[in-house]
């Protein structure tokens, strides 16, 4: 399962550009539970998670109130593994007040993980209410939903990611895999077929193809049981 990367405290930005002359976004709030730490957060930049939660911990426990600590640190245990420890420092980020698109979309992501897909569709609808113009928030909320068999919610998502970032392939696959399972198989086809024009190398969208062309008609009354090819739940920022 691959994780949206939290923004991360000034401090901690501009000893990665010091460090590693990489640019990166910043998000900037004197509050109290948006302020975290430079040298916790550098290493969590540098993906040296252990270390990162070591020092977050540290943080936490002079200033047990920075929600924001907290979701960073619930990332750096997320991604060494530990989900159950995720998901409870998520939700005291929340409890804290936190509301940052990306931690909800997080929190979608370790549900779903944990087989909670009610709880995961709660979340990934507050991502998408935090960060509407974020494509990755409809992408996943439209994932859900296909694993949900809510397929119109799904369709409807899916073309929300695409307005915002068009040249999604695993977005447009899973617009193709929809349609296929509303039965409308001419519709799948041509998605399918207008991606490979595109991306002759992506290989979902090949391999579904061919098994749209020699799938049997299903006989009424019985349930479709065939499960065409699609991505993980996942955000689209590879970590």
């Amino acid at each position: 399962m691959i994780r949206t990367r939290p923004l991360l405290s000034v401090g901690a930005i501009a000893l990665l550009l010091a460090c590693l002359w990489s640019p990166a976004a910043v998000a900037v709030n004197p509050a109290e539970g948006q302020i975290c730490d430079a040298t916790a957060d550098y290493f969590l930049a540098a993906e040296n998670y252990p270390e990162a939660i070591r020092l977050h911990r540290e943080v936490l426990r002079k200033y047990p109130q920075r929600a924001l600590a907290h979701y960073h640190l619930g990332f750096a245990e997320g991604m060494v593994g530990d989900r159950t420890q995720e998901l409870d420092e998520y939700r005291r980020a929340a409890a804290l007040g936190l509301l940052s698109w990306d931690l909800y979309l997080n929190t979608g992501l370790a549900l779903f993980e944990n087989g909670s897909l009610e709880a995961a569709t709660d979340a990934l609808r507050v991502a998408v209410r935090l960060g509407p113009s974020q494509p990755e928030s409809h992408y996943n909320l439209g994932l859900i939903y296909e694993r949900r068999d809510m397929l119109t919610d799904a369709e409807q998502e899916m073309l929300a990611s695409l307005r915002l970032e068009p040249e999604q392939l695993d977005a447009r696959n899973m617009l193709g895999v929809i349609y296929a399972r509303q039965g409308d198989k001419a519709r799948a086809s041509a998605q399918w077929r207008d991606l490979l024009r595109n991306a002759p190398d992506y290989g979902p969208a090949r391999a579904n193809l061919t098994m749209l062309d020699r799938k049997r008609p299903v006989p009424a009354g019985e349930q479709e049981t065939h499960r065409y090819f699609q991505p993980p739940v996942s955000s689209h920022e590879d970590q």
